[in-house]
């Protein structure tokens, strides 16, 4: 079986599939992406496409996006016409970027699978545009308006594919329920084998505890870590909150420091409107008055070392509003760390309040603060929410744990046997407490 991935970056959701396929099955894969990447990877074979033209800044505001995706497809349909050495048995691709739309006209006999990660909303309570109401968009933005446009590759996408999947219940729930039959709910996997040399010995228990050295923070034995990572420091994911937060939790437990991981830099959203041409980073922390030497800003982290980080942790703050769920939070329960996490729905879908994971309000950071300071004062008697989170990670939502389910979606295709994913609303299908989650939302006068 010879399996075509194309996304724009690598390795992106697929590469440890493609692997996994590749060193344990005997199929042939090759990735098509727009990075520069090695020709051969871990078995894999690449092909770099280029991208010929884009939108600027005389192309109508709202229509960029699906001008850019449609190069993509261009970049995607060139490099692969001028192979005809590869020849796929199956296609799987990320919507949204528009990278599969072309292919049938190269492969009309090859069925294709494509990845829904996000329908965007403008308005409503689960909007991630209206969530933060306390950072609203300038009502006369465009980009209200360029949000009902982003949704048209990805309808595109879910016209032309012949199976569909989305990451998560809460991601599916965003589409338009016509499409709920044609998307089933397979998260991407977590390789449990980036962790498999990380484990307690890297958070020993307190009275067990001497000097160690964390990605390049020394840090004493008495000295509690927190961590936060996010690919950039924005609104989105709560970067502001978490600052409030942490200058609570520092002022009531003293001895702790802060390993914040990212790039100063605004990755989602529309931040930048509010900062006057200044970070978001800068901007927050000029909000207030931070003992700076309680923080380590580390930048972006190789997968080695951030999986050593989180195993070293003794408590992960997270927080995003309603939109994609980071990987980072994934591999933090993958690691065994206590997650204190923000009570918005993506977040509530995996973890449960004091079973496997901590929730606090998002926008209140005496909450965050109160529940980091009980863990912080005795972080043995949390260990278990750790292992909890580990072991549903490794149950549920690894690679091994997911691939059979990858497996049938890929064969099913493959034969043109897709049988349709269950029809009714997937937010039925939450936990109760994210369900209700949404409703106080839903109530919420900020959201009218």
């Amino acid at each position: 079986m010879h399996v075509l991935y194309v996304h724009q970056n690598y390795p992106a959701q697929f590469g440890h599939i493609a692997r996994h396929l590749v060193t344990r099955m005997g199929w042939e894969c090759t990735f098509v992406t727009h990075a520069e990447v090695a020709n051969v990877q871990d078995g894999i074979r690449k092909v770099i496409y280029r991208v010929g033209g884009g939108a600027t800044e005389k192309s109508h505001f709202c229509g960029r996006t699906f001008e850019n995706a449609v190069w993509h497809c261009d970049g995607v349909y060139r490099a692969l016409k001028s192979r005809l050495d590869i020849k796929p048995d199956l296609i799987v691709g990320h919507s949204g970027f528009g990278s599969t739309l072309f292919l049938k006209e190269l492969y009309q006999d090859t069925p294709i699978v494509n990845f829904f990660e996000y329908f965007y909303h403008p308005h409503g309570p689960l909007s991630d545009m209206e969530f933060r109401h306390d950072l609203p968009w300038t009502p006369s933005d465009m980009t209200y308006l360029r949000s009902r446009c982003r949704n048209a590759m990805i309808t595109l996408d879910l016209q032309s594919c012949d199976a569909a999947y989305a990451p998560t219940l809460f991601q599916k729930s965003r589409f338009p329920k016509e499409y709920y039959s044609r998307l089933r709910v397979i998260f991407d996997g977590v390789d449990r084998q980036v962790y498999h040399a990380y484990n307690d010995a890297l958070r020993p228990p307190v009275a067990k505890r001497g000097p160690r050295t964390i990605a390049g923070v020394e840090i004493g034995p008495n000295t509690r870590v927190v961590t936060y990572v996010s690919r950039g420091f924005e609104s989105l994911r709560g970067f502001d909150q978490f600052m409030k937060a942490a200058k609570r939790i520092y002022q009531q437990y003293p001895d702790v420091k802060f390993i914040v991981v990212g790039e100063d830099k605004v990755a989602y959203g529309g931040d930048m409107q509010h900062l006057g041409g200044k970070t978001f980073k800068t901007w927050v922390l000029e909000q207030d008055q931070y003992d700076m030497e309680k923080f380590a800003f580390v930048g972006r982290l190789p997968m080695a070392e951030l999986c050593r980080v989180l195993a070293s942790s003794d408590l992960h703050i997270y927080l995003t509003v309603p939109f994609v769920l980071s990987w980072s939070m994934m591999d933090a329960m993958s690691c065994g760390a206590v997650v204190l996490g923000s009570a918005t729905a993506p977040v509530m879908e995996m973890i449960q309040d004091g079973q496997n994971g901590l929730l606090a309000d998002f926008f209140s950071p005496e909450q965050f603060a109160a529940k980091a300071v009980e863990v912080l004062k005795d972080p043995d008697a949390f260990r278990p929410l750790g292992r909890a989170a580990e072991e549903m990670i490794r149950d549920r939502y690894s690679v091994e744990a997911v691939l059979p389910a990858m497996m049938r979606m890929y064969e099913e295709a493959y034969a043109r046997n897709v049988r349709p994913a269950p029809a009714d609303d997937p937010m039925a299908a939450l936990p109760k407490n994210a369900v209700a989650s949404q409703q106080r939302e839903a109530k919420s006068p900020f959201f009218g």
